[in-house]
Order: structure tokens, then sequence, then C-alpha cells
């Protein structure tokens, strides 16, 4: 009995080596702009060239991992993208930005029930060095720049509602989960970003409202590449669900065209 009880916990330790060793394909970076400094990982497709451009997917992480570890951002959805088989028929580029502490990917209230969101005036910095981080590889045609797709989960999954607002037409394709939005606002600036929409319906965090009344809205304006799952018992972690969707990469990585003004 002991044996095969050491041999049990053998085998867990050995597939937490793995995927701590997959999750360290993920190359630590920093990007410095006066005194504000973006720590991200960056995972790079195999058999990397630097003369192809390349699919890039940016993801945004939840409060709960922000920090300054460079570490932390991976936990939910980073050992998807490391895996052989998403690698070899999906070969993008995929960052994980870390918010640091006590800042956010957008700047909203949420009080009593209600969200404030504060769509005018000047984004956080977190945001604007992700936005920046995003030219710079393009500027260095290391990108696919009609190739950007955005995600992120509950605070990033409001942060990418926000980005998609604030550039209109930048972003191909979106899959936020989680999230929420000012619905008017978006509605206004980015309203025919293709987007799988992820939600609980159980989520008492971030409350599935918003999501159900975006999508019902963007139906009602014709939208024609936006879907919505709620997934009935989930509860906020409705990532766990998003990432094991069989569909989620090949939808995003589909030969739409998307065309750019």
């Amino acid at each position: 009995m002991m044996r095969k009880l050491f041999g049990l916990i053998g085998m867990i330790a050995c597939c937490h080596c793995i995927v701590a060793q997959d999750l360290s394909l993920y190359q630590k970076r920093m990007l410095i702009r006066g005194h504000d400094t973006l720590r991200y990982r960056i995972l790079y497709p195999e058999n990397y060239h630097k003369s192809k451009k390349y699919p890039l997917i940016v993801f945004l992480h939840g409060s709960g991992e922000r920090g300054r570890d460079n570490e932390a951002q991976l936990m939910h959805g980073g050992a998807l993208f490391v895996k052989p088989e998403i690698r070899r028929n999906f070969p993008a580029i995929v960052i994980f930005p870390q918010c640091p502490p006590n800042v956010a990917w957008s700047n909203f209230m949420y009080e009593k029930g209600a969200w404030t969101f504060i769509t005018d005036g000047q984004q956080p910095a977190p945001q604007q060095l992700v936005k920046q981080l995003i030219d710079s590889l393009a500027d260095r045609r290391v990108i696919n720049k009609k190739r950007i797709y955005l995600g992120g989960l509950s605070l990033g999954g409001i942060g990418t509602y926000d980005m998609l607002g604030r550039y209109p037409g930048y972003f191909s394709a979106a899959f936020p989960i989680c999230g929420a939005c000012n619905i008017p606002w978006f509605l206004e600036h980015a309203n025919n970003v293709p987007m799988w929409i992820f939600h609980g319906g159980k989520d008492n965090v971030v409350p599935p409202d918003s999501d159900r009344e975006l999508f019902k809205a963007l139906m009602t304006r014709g939208a024609t590449d936006v879907m919505y799952t709620e997934y009935p018992q989930a509860g906020h972690n409705s990532w766990d669900s998003a990432f094991a969707e069989p569909k989620l990469l090949p939808w995003l990585f589909s030969d739409r065209k998307r065309k750019k003004k």
C-alpha cells in the first residue's frame, strides 16, 4: 500500500515538474518606460523564424495574479499554449503581461453592485505599456498586424473590453472571459470586432448580466461574428471551461476576412 502511495506521489510530482518545465518556455521580459515597468512572459512558436510574421495572442490576467514576480500571470491559461499539439497546430507568439499590485488594466469602480467604467481620460500605465509592447513587435515586423488577438479573464476581461473600445480596428478578434463593460460606449467604438464571450451563470464576483446585455445588444445591431457561451453551473472560474473549449483556437485563428481600416 505504501509503495503504491509513494508511486502516486511520484507521479503527481512528475506532473508538476512537467507543467513547470513547460511554463519555462515562456521567456521572462520587461518593458521599461520612464518610471513604469511592464513585466511579461513571451512564448515563441516552435522552429521560430525571425523573417516570418506570426499571429499574436495577448492575454490579460485577473486581479489575483497581479504582482511583480513575472510568474503568477501564467496561472490561468499559460499551460494551454505550451501544449505540443497547440504549438504545432496554432503557431503564434503568445504574451502574458503582468499588472502590478494595486492598479488595473482599465479604470473602473464597483460599488454597491453597480459598475462605473471610466472611459475618458488616460488609461492606466499597464494598459499603455501593453499597447506599446504590441506596437514595438509590429514595428520590428515580428507579428502579423492583421492577426492580433486579445483575451482576458475577470479584471483582464474588463481590460479586454476597454482596449477594444480604445483602439477600434486594432485587434482582429477577442475572447473576454467573465468581464463587463460600459455597453453604450463599447457599442459606439467596438461593435464590429469578432468576439467569443464567456461567462459563468453563477458568477457572483462579476455577475453575467453585463455580458448578457452586451451580447443581446450586439445581436440587435446585426453582429455576425460574435458568440456568447454561458456555463450555467460555473461560478467566477468560467475560464476553466473556456480554455477547455476545443473550438476556441480554431475560431480565433479562422481565415475570416479581418480587414482593418
